[in-house]
């Protein structure tokens, strides 16, 4: 890849510690900020950037950046899709209840313009109105990603109940999506 003329970029490649260092404290604030507003912490956000700083330093030592724009936003785009991932990690999924479902559908909408933006507020109010048996049902469905076998067993209900279930909390979802773009 044709690496244009960035200071930083060179920077990076001479591990010019000053500069990258530079990088790291003008970048981390901002992607800190992301983390506490999408349900992480202190650690899980140094943990997540510092994985992220490697990978943003041994892009561009491999060439893989070409230097367009700011390697803090360079930086910045690698540590939230980082964060994104952790977000859908196993471990995460395992433990996000109805309360957390929101929270990963406005994480997963991220990177949306403006018309994504508001589908995803509406979501957002949608689920919100949904009731409980429904949040926790699509939660071990869609985000725990449980067979509705499985999901079944731990509601304590015949599978074809939980079939039926799923199939009237989504229809469900819909309405109160549709309901509230219309009415705001």
């Amino acid at each position: 890849m044709q690496t244009k003329d960035n200071p930083q970029v060179t920077a990076f490649k001479k591990n010019d510690r000053q500069a990258m260092q530079e990088v790291y404290e003008h970048t981390f604030p901002k992607f800190r900020s992301h983390v506490f507003r999408n349900s992480g912490n202190e650690a899980e956000a140094k943990d997540v950037f510092q994985d992220a700083f490697v990978a943003c330093w041994r892009n561009i030592k491999d060439d893989k950046f070409d230097g367009a724009g700011s390697v803090e936003a360079y930086l910045y785009t690698i540590a939230r899709n980082k964060w994104t991932d952790h977000l859908r990690s196993a471990r995460f999924r395992k433990t996000v209840g109805a309360e957390g479902l929101s929270k990963v559908v406005q994480e997963a909408g991220d990177d949306s313009g403006g018309e994504l933006d508001d589908k995803r507020e509406t979501m957002l109010k949608a689920l919100d109105q949904l009731g409980d048996a429904c949040q926790q049902l699509l939660g071990l469905f869609y985000y725990e990603r449980k067979t509705m076998k499985q999901v079944a067993k731990d509601l304590g209900i015949a599978a074809t109940s939980a079939r039926n279930k799923k199939y009237r909390c989504m229809e469900r979802l819909r309405s109160l999506a549709e309901h509230i773009t219309r009415n705001g």
